[in-house]
C-alpha cells in the first residue's frame, strides 16, 4: 500500500529481458536500506526487490504489468519515480495507492500556469469499466506515473492535473511532455463505491 508521496526519482541503469520478463535495474539514495522481498512503487506500478547489489537493486515486471503500464518503455538512464510501501502510524498526505496501474494515458497537452502547469491527459476510455470505477471526477484523486494527483476539468476520457514547481522538480513529471504515455491508478474508494452500486448494496 502506497500513499502516492514519490520519495525522489531512480536512474534506470540496466534493462534485461528474459522471455516474457523484463528485469530492471535501478538507483537511487535508500538502496542500502532495502531488502530482498520488499515492495517499491516504480511509476505507480508496485514491484518487488529481488537483487542488491554494487549499490543498486533490481525488481521484475511480468508480461501483464509490462502491457497494462509504462515500464515496457523504459530505457537505461531514464528517471522512475519510486515510493516505499506506507507506515502504518505515519500521516496520509496523499490518498490511498494500492501499486495496481489500471491503464496507461498519453499526455495531450502541457500548458504553462505562470509557475506551475496544468497537464492534459487521454486515456482509452470503455463504458463498462466505467461502471466499475475506472474514470476521474472533479476534485477526485487519480495516480499518475505513482504521483497522488487532484483531477480537474474531467471529460469521459480526459483529465487535467495541475504540477507545482516542487512535483515537476522532484517527480519524472519534468521529462513528461505532449505524446508521452504514463501509468494511471484510478481511486480505489470510487471502484469500491461503483461495485455496491452495482450489486445494489448502496442507492
Amino acid at each position: 500500500m502506497f500513499s502516492g508521496i514519490v520519495e525522489e526519482c531512480a536512474k534506470v541503469v540496466s534493462i534485461v529481458k528474459e522471455m516474457e520478463n523484463i528485469h530492471l535495474t535501478l538507483k537511487c539514495s535508500f538502496v542500502d536500506e532495502l531488502e530482498i522481498d520488499q515492495s517499491i512503487a516504480h511509476n505507480g506500478v508496485c514491484l518487488t526487490v529481488v537483487s542488491l547489489q554494487n549499490g543498486t537493486y533490481t525488481v521484475t515486471a511480468m508480461k501483464e504489468t509490462i502491457e497494462r503500464s509504462n515500464l515496457g518503455l523504459l530505457q537505461v538512464g531514464d528517471d522512475v519515480n519510486v515510493e516505499r510501501s506506507m507506515v502504518m502510524n505515519g500521516r496520509l498526505d496523499g490518498h490511498i495507492v494500492q501499486g495496481h496501474v489500471d491503464q496507461t494515458a498519453k499526455c495531450i497537452a502541457v500548458d504553462d500556469a505562470e509557475g506551475s502547469w496544468y497537464y492534459t491527459f487521454k486515456y482509452e476510455f470503455d463504458k463498462e469499466m466505467a461502471k466499475r470505477g475506472y474514470f476521474t471526477v472533479d476534485k477526485g484523486s487519480v495516480t499518475v506515473n505513482g504521483v497522488s494527483l487532484t483531477v480537474c476539468n474531467p471529460t469521459e476520457d480526459s483529465f487535467q492535473v495541475a504540477i507545482i514547481p516542487y512535483t515537476h522538480e522532484h517527480t519524472n513529471f519534468h521529462a513528461i511532455s505532449e505524446g508521452s504515455v504514463v501509468n494511471l491508478e484510478f481511486d480505489i474508494l470510487g471502484k469500491y463505491i461503483a461495485r455496491m452500486a452495482a450489486l445494489g448494496v448502496v442507492r
